[in-house]
């Protein structure tokens, strides 16, 4: 779904008709005829040979803490496939934040002449999945700055990582209950850890389940496109998830 472009004023059309009245007048600037609203720039990562293999890695941990977990691999297959569905994203920028992986980004390449007149200057839904925005790299990058800004210790991390994992708001659970237990457990032991290695600080424990609460606004197409296509090409990222998860 296309959104409304915030930067061309008048409309697209009004702009072509400003270029052409205004063609040899220095005295005007030119209006761009390219978007370059912040909503609508894709971007791709700078070195991707560098940040891919870390990503990569990250990932590969991430799926392996899973794995670890007693009280993980007691839940029913169908229970497990449910919660790495739906919590691999947020671990996974867990992951980025413990391991301080910084990237950096610039605009992708804009498509060939030829794919512009294929599509009649039109990308479609079916023309590939959505790309990685701009906008959407900056709350990402500003959501690994609120974590390293609090400075996470490794228990505080691996806690927190344990309360992202039992969500008992994931639909379809058949143990919903046990995981609320155990996503209480988790919460409890973070809130229990942080009295030792932070005492001066009381509000530290809604800080950091505040900050947690950011993970939500990032989705796993944007990391998926952003960290892991350039390596997987078309291959469904989910699916070499549930391959690592199951594999023994």
């Amino acid at each position: 779904m296309d959104c409304e472009c915030d930067c061309l004023g008048n409309g697209q059309s009004n702009a072509i008709l400003f270029n052409i009245l205004s063609r040899g007048e220095s005295s005007y600037q030119r209006v761009p005829q390219m978007c370059h609203c912040e909503k609508r720039r894709t971007v791709c990562l700078k070195t991707a040979s560098e940040t891919c293999p870390v990503a990569s890695d990250v990932l590969v941990k991430t799926v392996h803490f899973m794995k670890s977990l007693p009280a993980f691999q007691q839940l029913l297959p169908k229970d497990q496939l449910s919660l790495l569905q739906n919590c691999w994203a947020p671990l996974f920028i867990l992951g980025l934040a413990q391991d301080q992986v910084c990237f950096e980004v610039h605009d992708s390449p804009a498509p060939s002449m030829l794919k512009r007149i294929l599509l009649n200057g039109q990308e479609t839904a079916s023309s590939g999945p959505e790309q990685p925005t701009l906008a959407g790299v900056q709350t990402l990058k500003a959501c690994l700055n609120k974590f390293w800004s609090l400075d996470l210790s490794p228990k505080e991390y691996a806690y927190l990582k344990g309360t992202v994992i039992f969500n008992p708001d994931v639909p379809g659970l058949k143990a919903s209950l046990f995981i609320e237990g155990l996503q209480y457990e988790a919460q409890h032991a973070l809130k229990e850890v942080l009295v030792p290695l932070h005492p001066q600080d009381p509000g530290r424990f809604a800080q950091i389940l505040l900050t947690a609460s950011a993970l939500k606004t990032i989705t796993p197409s944007l990391i998926t496109e952003l960290f892991f296509r350039p390596v997987i090409g078309q291959t469904d990222l989910l699916d070499l998830l549930i391959e690592m998860l199951f594999s023994r």
